[in-house]
């Protein structure tokens, strides 16, 4: 985690291993760079005036002892056109400033960032932004490599200026909620590159129990003896294959009223799913380690409010389990019970995020929530559908599913709302049970959400589909974190609403 602070004060004064100003396409100057081309003898404009540097967003040029300023090097760093800068090109910018400081070894950085005007934000909309994406930028995984080169090229500092001292308060909380959410969403992405031989349920279950501890949350595990007790024959049907125990991981955070009705956000915990006996291709399989991202962004989140002490209550619920072929596991054609009593034809044991789901849907219940979300990698047909861009939503209430849509705009981690009409429930139909666990080729996503929903049907529910934002694939692998931002956001919002 990066040292950050906030200050008001003229960057040519500022004793610092490297100021960050922005320039804009047109030779347009940020406050700051104006301030720093007058006290350099306009070399900004001199390098402006060669083609240097255009302002194209994202470029950056670094100049070393400069004269004229206290800080050792400036950084310039292009924003595009001012009249089109927005939250998204600030966060490609930060992005760009962090690699660009690492690549140069340079471990403390002043930032003349947060004074940029944007339509629509504020001081501290552009603080928590700026912090949430050094955060991210600055991430290496590392937890199981012996060359520390990428930890050493780390930020370790950044002061952040801001042109008013009045806002000094706002921006020293802003900076606060920040870290908080780049923190969950940091804890989510190390939870999700962890390979499944470390990151088994019982350790999920561990990291619940810590994050419990350091932030006083309640956190409970159930292992499979007590699930077996609550009839949860569908979500115990997927660990059969498995030596790894299954566990269902509760956590609670009590930041309302005691008279307020919780809102629970459930987390698909499959800590590797190879597709049980109907086994998956062996090209990219590694990658299905990353199929517990759902209940990693849950417990990332439950971090996040805690740390933020959030006004809210809220109780993330994990269900986690390995789905493996083995001489015990579920077979095409198997029916199994869940905990609602209701009965599931097998059809395609890789078809089992939705098995562990609907057991904990039905366990949701018992906390009479004003709302419940469920998070999943579900399936890859919500890939072909939206893509790596944004999450799909289903839900029984287009109210919620409109707040999570406005979360998501507002957070930049997008989603979008798709449908679950009766005439896709059809496609669940069985001859043997009350329902089949997949609806056939066609529209797989939402067929999908359509098992869930008939687990849902005492409570507001939405269902996020993120197989397709939750880790990128190819040279840049790695977990993503999303929907932490999301779900961080749509909590913050149900306070103000509350």
């Amino acid at each position: 985690m990066i040292d950050y602070k906030v200050k008001s004060g003229s960057p040519e004064k500022q004793r610092s291993a490297c100021l960050v100003v922005a320039v804009f396409e047109n030779q347009i100057m940020s406050p700051a760079a104006r301030i720093i081309n007058k006290n350099t003898g306009r070399m900004i404009s001199a390098l402006m005036n060669r083609g240097d540097i255009t302002g194209e967003c994202e470029e950056t040029v670094l100049l070393p002892q400069v004269t004229g300023i206290q800080a050792d090097r400036v950084l310039l760093v292009g924003c595009g056109n001012k009249a089109e800068f927005s939250i998204g090109k600030l966060q490609k910018v930060t992005t760009g400033v962090i690699r660009k400081l690492q690549n140069s070894k340079i471990k403390e950085a002043s930032l003349f960032l947060a004074e940029l005007q944007i339509k629509g934000s504020d001081i501290a909309t552009r603080i928590e932004q700026i912090v949430m994406q050094a955060e991210h930028s600055n991430y290496h995984f590392d937890a199981t490599k012996t060359d520390n080169k990428e930890k050493n090229q780390q930020l370790q500092k950044i002061t952040i200026f801001i042109p008013d001292r009045s806002s000094l308060s706002i921006a020293k909380q802003a900076i606060i909620n920040g870290k908080a959410i780049a923190s969950g969403e940091n804890l989510a992405r190390e939870l999700g590159n962890l390979p499944g031989n470390i990151c088994t349920p019982s350790y999920l279950a561990e990291q619940a129990k810590v994050i419990a501890t350091e932030f006083n949350m309640k956190a409970k595990v159930l292992n499979e003896k007590a699930m077996e007790k609550l009839s949860m024959g569908a979500l115990l049907s997927v660990s059969r294959g498995s030596r790894q125990e299954a566990k269902l991981i509760i956590l609670e955070h009590k930041g309302g009223s005691s008279k307020d009705a919780p809102i629970v956000l459930v987390g698909k915990g499959l800590t590797f799913d190879a597709g049980g006996i109907s086994l998956k291709p062996s090209q990219a399989m590694d990658e299905m380690k990353y199929d517990m991202c759902g209940g990693a962004s849950v417990l990332g989140t439950m971090r996040s409010i805690a740390e933020m002490k959030l006004p809210l209550n809220v109780i993330g619920i994990v269900p986690s389990s390995e789905n493996l072929p083995d001489g015990a596991a579920n077979k095409p054609g198997d029916i199994v019970t869940s905990m609602s009593g209701k009965t599931i034809e097998i059809l395609n044991t890789d078809a089992e995020g939705r098995l562990i789901l609907c057991d904990a849907l039905t366990y949701a219940e018992r906390f009479k929530p004003s709302a419940v979300i469920d998070v999943a990698t579900l399936t890859g047909a919500c890939v072909v559908a939206l893509g790596a861009y944004a999450s799909g939503v289903f839900s029984n209430q287009d109210s919620l599913a409109q707040e999570l849509i406005d979360a998501g705009e507002k957070s930049l981690d997008r989603a979008w709302q798709m449908p679950i009409w009766e005439e896709y429930d059809q496609q669940l139909k069985s001859n043997f049970a009350d329902m089949a666990n997949i609806g056939g080729p066609k529209a797989g996503a939402i067929t999908a959400a359509c098992f869930l929903a008939r687990y849902t049907e005492t409570y507001d529910w939405a269902h996020l589909d993120i197989a397709g934002t939750a880790w990128l694939s190819g040279s840049k692998k790695g977990a993503t974190g999303r929907p932490v931002r999301l779900l961080c956001q749509f909590l913050r919002n149900r306070v103000k609403i509350k």
